[in-house]
């Protein structure tokens, strides 16, 4: 098989979680589950990656909804990578799913969110914008 006719999915590679209120829910994980809040600078706002309690690998993202991410309905949304994230967009649209958030591009990387043919939503990410 070609890298072109390579299957979309890949490693789910993240899981973030886009809420009202980031710091309520950051202290929520924290007792819950142990993760330690670290403070990401976005913009005007900071989010948050939680870390794992032991060492520094981080364990998932929690963010404000806030701008481009207003619209995201609050729960866990795991980033699928994919080798091009508009071209996995042009696959979703012609299998029937749609865009929730349009691709654009953040850091080092371009990312979107879909929602596939029942209803669920996943965002895909590839690395190395040019």
């Amino acid at each position: 098989m070609s890298e072109q006719q390579a299957p979309l999915s890949s490693a789910v590679t993240w899981v973030d979680l886009t809420v009202p209120n980031a710091e309520a829910v950051c202290d929520f994980y924290s007792e819950v589950v142990g993760w330690k809040p670290e403070a990401v600078e976005v913009g005007d706002h900071t989010d948050f990656n939680m870390t794992m309690p032991a060492g520094d690998t981080p364990a998932a993202g929690i963010c404000h909804a806030l701008g481009e991410n207003a619209d995201l309905s609050p729960q866990w949304l795991i980033y699928i990578t994919v080798a091009d994230v508009d071209e996995s967009v042009s696959r979703c649209l012609a299998l029937g799913g749609a865009v929730v958030a349009d691709p654009r591009d953040v850091g080092s990387g371009r990312f979107c969110v879909i929602r596939d043919r029942a209803g669920a939503v996943a965002a895909l990410w590839s690395a190395g914008v040019e």
